[in-house]
């Protein structure tokens, strides 16, 4: 029994100490430690980086290790690295014996393992230390494979100065990223790190140069390299002082380093391609700001993807200047024209109009809110897709009005646009002019998702109908090209559906397009905000837009719905074939003869019949109500209005201005008066005499031009109109308080 005893104590004390050893070792060597923030393309070239929390240049851990620094470290620091298991008692014996002959400390003796758990660590080195990195190098050897621990020696090593890890030494000192190294840059690479605090490519070059020389010709004599690798190798100079690193995608360097610090980033970006868009969007930018506009973003997406190829954020990064370091693809702006086609096409998509639609574009007040056409001038009615080719602004606010607000703001929020925050009645109609804000990121990402939708490519996008996305896509590559080039006339001049918009004030620029293949968004404008009088979509972001794509080079893949880098018409199977009156665009009324056969969205079949076609006098016309007849007919000489005896089955008149239950506000002149309103109204027969009654007061006639200013008082008021032929109407309107 007393024999047994002690056994049981070395058994219980042996069991303790290999428990001890096995946990001895952290699960994360290097937990805690601060690196830089590291931002690279699709195949792994750096885009840019960002100094570690702790100023040190110290990029992330790499998966591997280039051969030559594994050949040329391992030369160097422990030649018997791939045979010992993390001490090597001959070099440890070897370095004693070296430091008693020379009365001091020249040497350690560590292998490579030794010196990781030493940099984990980061212990004052003495003989206690020694011994607890031997025992824990031992450990880090049955935990890892020799090219693990080679990286963590590669990732952590000091390179000198703030520079730790080899791959941060090889772009601060070479600008190249470390499996580029030449043998004579390896070799000093991998000399550094013995003594980075005496010798370093900034100070005691003469040392530097003889230690890496050294190491160059035992590379030679154990065969790594040949005599005239030697010789070149020998030949090349060291590096002078450290060299800046990549800048490409600044600003997406800058998104990463805030929402992904201290981390590798692999993007999706292509860093070649990247950098042709940078200078097309550079040349432009200066171009731009001799006119006082400063600032430029521009973004292109892979439609069949998702993925962004170029990102832009702000053009000419030299030049200094307020507003340079914003990144404008994620700052919110006002959207002015760009939203429209997400809205013709929803429209399409319900049924609640066709392609072709006449929409009326007339002077209109609604609560208060009266939109203009960019140009100032009205066309009575006008096919809802030509309406969107022109972004009459008019039309489009009929349109949103007809779709719903909170309908249309829920669309725009699934499409991917997070910064409409707020509700449906804080933006009201001018929603669809710019009353709400959205980024040039997200935006043209809904473009490009449409395209993927239309090749099948998109799944889960709100606007699926492949008729609905078909007609606003053919719709958007009608809009005039700022080159005022035609591609219905140049065969080579690619076709690209696209979309300005111009913010209020001239302070926002837009233009978006997309093609089967590719999507480019770009802005234009001032960071600050500060308008800029010309500013437009079609003029500035316009040809930038097309000078991008001009750089993208076509895609062999086609799909059902795409061939030639544009989109082939939705088959009859997506959707229904119906007959559509050729002259009012709507589903056929009983006295429509002029019909068209179209593919239409499965919806279409619930749409308005044609309003326009009637028999007068038995004879089949196309009649539009006075007010859109008034302005369509300056545009369309050949529109034949009913004859004058036949007017008597029609209204003669209707009010331009106001419209029915309209909230009125009245102006206030300069000396602080209230001034009045312009009642506008439309007659077949504008020769005709008109008398204008306030409530139950006459208050005057016209003849050929029928407006009336009037100052009511607040409250609710009728106008009330007769002609000469005894013909009535009245409009109720409101005139609100001024405060």
């Amino acid at each position: 029994m007393g024999k047994k005893f002690p056994e049981k104590i070395l058994i219980g004390a042996g069991v303790i100490l290999a428990a001890a050893y096995l946990v001895c070792l952290p699960r994360d060597l290097f937990k805690g430690t601060s690196y830089s923030t590291v931002v690279e393309d699709r195949s792994g070239e750096l885009l840019g980086a960002r100094i570690a929390d702790d100023g040190q240049w110290r990029f992330p851990p790499s998966d591997t290790v280039p051969k030559k620094f594994q050949t040329a470290i391992i030369e160097f620091e422990d030649r018997w690295f791939g045979f010992h298991h993390g001490i090597n008692p001959v070099a440890i014996a070897r370095a004693a014996w070296g430091n008693i002959k020379a009365g001091r400390v020249t040497s350690g003796g560590s292998t490579i393992t030794m010196q990781v758990i030493r940099l984990s660590r980061g212990r004052e080195r003495n003989l206690l230390q020694k011994a607890v990195e031997a025992i824990l190098a031992t450990r880090l050897e049955l935990r890892c494979n020799k090219e693990e621990i080679l990286g963590l020696y590669a990732s952590h090593a000091p390179f000198g100065g703030n520079v730790v890890g080899l791959e941060a030494a090889s772009w601060r000192y070479f600008g190249m990223p470390p499996d580029e190294l030449s043998w004579g840059e390896t070799a000093t690479l991998a000399v550094l790190p013995n003594s980075p605090s005496d010798i370093h490519p900034g100070k005691n070059r003469e040392r530097l140069l003889e230690k890496r020389n050294r190491l160059l010709h035992l590379l030679c004599e154990k065969g790594h390299i040949d005599s005239l690798q030697l010789e070149l190798a020998l030949d090349e100079p060291l590096p002078e002082s450290p060299v800046a690193l990549p800048s490409d995608a600044r600003q997406l360097v800058e998104y990463y380093c805030k929402t992904a610090p201290g981390r590798r980033t692999r993007t999706t970006i292509d860093i070649h391609f990247q950098r042709q868009v940078q200078a097309t969007a550079d040349r432009w930018n200066e171009e731009f700001s001799s006119r006082g506009i400063e600032d430029l973003a521009a973004v292109v997406k892979d439609v069949r993807t998702g993925e962004i190829l170029a990102y832009v954020g702000n053009a000419s990064q030299g030049r200094s200047r307020p507003g340079r370091d914003v990144d404008i693809l994620r700052s919110p702006r006002s959207t002015g024209s760009i939203l429209k086609p997400i809205l013709y096409c929803s429209l399409l998509q319900e049924g609640l109009i066709l392609p072709k639609t006449l929409l009326p574009d007339l002077p209109v007040n609604i609560n208060g809110f009266t939109p203009q056409n960019f140009n100032r001038q009205f066309s009575g009615a006008v096919p809802a897709d030509e309406a969107l080719a022109r972004s009459l602004n008019v039309p489009s606010v009929h349109m949103l009005r007809k779709y719903g607000v909170p309908k249309f703001l829920d669309i725009l929020r699934k499409c991917g646009l997070t910064t409409l925050n707020k509700s449906a009645s804080h933006y009201g109609l001018s929603l669809i002019l710019g009353g709400g804000e959205g980024t040039l990121l997200e935006i043209t990402s809904a473009y490009s998702k449409m395209a993927a939708a239309y090749i099948g490519q998109q799944k889960d996008f709100p606007i699926n109908d492949k008729c609905a996305l078909w007609y606003t896509l053919d719709a958007l590559k009608e809009v005039n090209r700022p080159d005022e080039m035609d591609w219905h006339l140049v065969s080579s001049l690619r076709k690209v559906a696209w979309k300005t918009g111009t913010s209020y004030g001239f302070r926002d620029a837009w233009a978006i397009g997309v093609t089967p293949d590719y999507a480019v968004g770009v802005w234009a404008g001032n960071a600050s905000g500060q308008g800029v009088p010309g500013l437009t979509g079609a003029k500035t972001a316009g040809p930038v837009m097309f000078g991008i794509f001009n750089l993208l080079p076509p895609k062999e893949e086609e799909s059902p719905y795409s061939k030639d880098g544009w989109f082939k018409p939705p088959l009859s199977s997506d959707g229904i074939v119906a007959e559509v009156c050729h002259e009012s665009g709507h589903l056929p009324g009983l006295d429509c003869d002029n019909l068209d056969t179209l593919i239409l969205p499965r919806k279409s079949i619930s749409s308005d019949p044609c309003p326009y076609h009637k028999k007068v006098d038995g004879i089949r016309s196309f009649v539009l109500p006075p007010a859109m007849e008034w302005y369509y007919r300056q545009h369309h000489p050949e529109y034949q209005p009913p004859s004058p005896t036949a007017t008597g089955q029609y209204s003669p008149m209707e009010f331009i201005y106001p419209e029915k239950g309209s909230m009125i506000y009245l102006p206030r002149q300069l000396d602080g008066s209230i001034g009045g309103t312009t009642f506008s109204l439309a007659h077949r027969k504008p020769e005709s005499v008109v008398y204008w009654h306030l409530d139950d007061n006459f208050i005057g006639q016209t003849r050929f031009i029928h407006q009336m200013n009037i100052a009511p008082s607040p409250g609710k008021h009728t106008v009330t109109v007769v002609d000469e032929a005894g013909n009535t109407l009245s409009v109720g309107f409101t005139i609100g308080r001024n405060t």
